[in-house]
C-alpha cells in the first residue's frame, strides 16, 4: 500500500484560491486512484474529489463542482486546485489511495492508505 503525504493547506480568504498536493510514495503510484476528503469540526468526513489511476476519470462532490479541479501533475503527485473558496470549505483535507478506480466513499480506501491531513481555513 502506498504512503501519501498532503501539503498546501493554510489560511485563505473567501473567494480566494488554494492548491493542495498529495505526494504518493512506495508501490507503483500510477496504479492507484487518489481521493481527497475533508472533515470539518463536528461534521462527518466528506468526499471532495477523486481521480482514477493514470488520471483516467474524475469525480467531484456537488458542493465543489465548478470550483475545484483535481489533476495528476506527474506520476506521483495529485493536486487539488481550490478556487472561489467559501467558509464552508474549511476543514482538514486528507488524501487516500486505492487501486485503479476512484470513489468518493472514504470506506472504499484502505485504512493504512490515508495521510495525516492538511488544514484549510477559509476566513476573512
Amino acid at each position: 500500500q502506498p504512503h501519501v503525504v498532503e501539503s498546501g493547506g493554510g489560511l485563505v480568504q473567501p473567494g480566494g484560491s488554494q492548491r493542495l498536493s498529495c505526494v504518493i510514495s512506495d508501490g507503483t503510484p500510477d496504479w492507484y486512484a487518489i481521493g481527497w476528503f475533508r472533515q470539518a469540526p463536528g461534521k462527518a468526513r466528506e468526499g471532495v474529489s477523486c481521480i482514477g489511476k493514470d488520471g483516467a476519470g474524475t469525480k467531484y462532490a456537488d458542493s465543489v463542482k465548478g470550483r475545484f479541479i483535481i489533476s495528476r501533475d506527474n506520476h506521483n503527485t495529485v493536486s487539488l486546485q481550490m478556487d472561489n473558496v467559501k467558509p464552508e470549505d474549511t476543514g482538514v483535507y486528507y488524501c487516500a489511495a486505492r487501486p485503479f478506480r476512484c470513489t468518493l466513499n472514504g470506506n472504499d480506501y484502505p485504512s493504512n492508505s490515508w495521510g495525516q491531513g492538511t488544514q484549510v481555513t477559509v476566513s476573512s
